[in-house]
């Protein structure tokens, strides 16, 4: 793999990665709701969740995906589920400091994988399109791990730049009806987030 084609995979990257969508709709709606508590682990896993799939498209599974479709539908229906999950207990949680819900640290990690492993957006990126952007047949270790350092990098950066922008957001905001309305409001975005995971 050549400077040119790294380059060229690290801005297709960037651009799929910043376009909103359900990795990135959680991502807000879950630093709306709670702050930057668990943002980091939760952003772990989605990053965790993009080079599983990274290491799919290398070692072919995307054929595997068109002999067993049935799988990647339960890891789909998995995120979608685990978002509905999610959205629920913000629509039905008190408002909250930026520091509190430390409690659900633990599944944070976790959360974020699987959200990222049923994201219909994430999935096809790596495994129908990385193929046309960077040519994996005869893949080199060295060069697997430029591709890997590139997705951390990059989909690293933009998770950031949305939590950053996130907190500002929620930081303008100190009242128990404010902080309650961006609860049910991160609720609904993650609504959205799984009803974009169903329809694609």
């Amino acid at each position: 793999m050549n400077a040119g084609a790294a380059v060229f995979f690290a801005a297709a990257l960037a651009a799929a990665a910043a376009t909103p969508g359900p990795t990135i709709t959680a991502v807000v709606a879950r630093v709306l709701a709670h702050g930057r508590s668990g943002a980091l682990r939760f952003c772990t896993g989605l990053l965790l969740a993009e080079l599983l799939w990274l290491l799919c498209a290398i070692v072919g599974v995307g054929s595997l995906a068109a002999r067993h479709p049935g799988i990647f539908e339960a890891i789909r229906y998995a995120g979608l589920a685990w978002l509905l999950r999610l959205a629920w207990k913000l629509w039905h949680a008190p408002p909250m400091t930026s520091h509190a819900g430390a409690g659900s640290e633990s599944r944070a990690l976790l959360a974020g994988a699987g959200i990222a492993l049923g994201n219909p957006k994430t999935m096809l990126f790596y495994v129908a399109l990385l193929p046309g952007i960077v040519g994996l047949d005869a893949l080199s270790a060295r060069n697997t791990l430029i591709l890997a350092a590139l997705v951390a990098t990059v989909v690293g950066a933009v998770l950031a730049l949305y939590v950053l922008l996130a907190e500002r957001v929620r930081c303008r905001f100190h009242s128990a009806v404010a902080l309650r309305r961006i609860g049910r409001g991160s609720a609904l975005l993650m609504v959205a987030a799984a009803a974009a995971i169903a329809i694609h």
